[in-house]
């Protein structure tokens, strides 16, 4: 994966030596299950993640440039809603000792630039649970265009149901100023 930077932000393949950094948020019960996944109960379980975000390629650590410290994570991933090559979905998570500091806007928007000028990406989606309200507020700051709710559409870690809310932002908005 290419390294991504911002004023504030590194994006940047994961290494073996992030294993505390990653613990140490995963492990919050106010993480996780914002975003659909068990909060990591052991070291061992955070470092077979790990693993496959090094495998897979498709997660970037993000890095706070003035402590060097791994503080989330965003990815770009394939769209399981939507049957496309040049379309793509962005996750992310941010430890709660970083919320409020406007990072993950920061990170997004580097992402969804990459995406359409390096990547050639004609769409980016991104999703959050209804209760996800923090989400919410990065997606419309971003500049995503509210799609719907898609009812049901994620079964999480624990067996619950939810539905996803949906949104989009096509190439040609994001030439038009939409994110920028």
């Amino acid at each position: 994966m290419k390294v991504l930077e911002t004023d504030r932000l590194l994006l940047r393949n994961w290494e073996i030596s992030d294993l505390e950094d990653f613990y140490e948020y995963a492990k919050s019960p106010n993480i996780g299950p914002m975003a659909g996944w068990k909060p990591h109960q052991s070291l061992d379980e955070s470092q077979k993640i790990l693993n496959s975000f090094i495998e897979e390629e498709e997660v970037w650590a993000v890095v706070y440039k003035s402590n060097r410290k791994v503080i989330g994570s965003i990815g770009l991933h394939n769209d399981r809603k939507r049957n496309a090559e040049n379309i793509r979905m962005i996750g992310y998570v941010l430890s709660e000792n970083y919320w409020g500091l406007g990072l993950i806007p920061e990170a997004v928007r580097e992402v969804v630039r990459y995406s359409f000028e390096e990547l050639d990406l004609v769409l980016i989606s991104i999703y959050h649970y209804p209760f996800n309200y923090q989400s919410k507020r990065v997606i419309e700051k971003c500049g995503f265009q509210y799609e719907g709710i898609l009812r049901m559409g994620s079964q999480i870690y624990n067996g619950q149901v939810y539905d996803d809310v949906c949104y989009s932002i096509k190439k040609e908005e994001w030439l038009l100023g939409t994110v920028n």
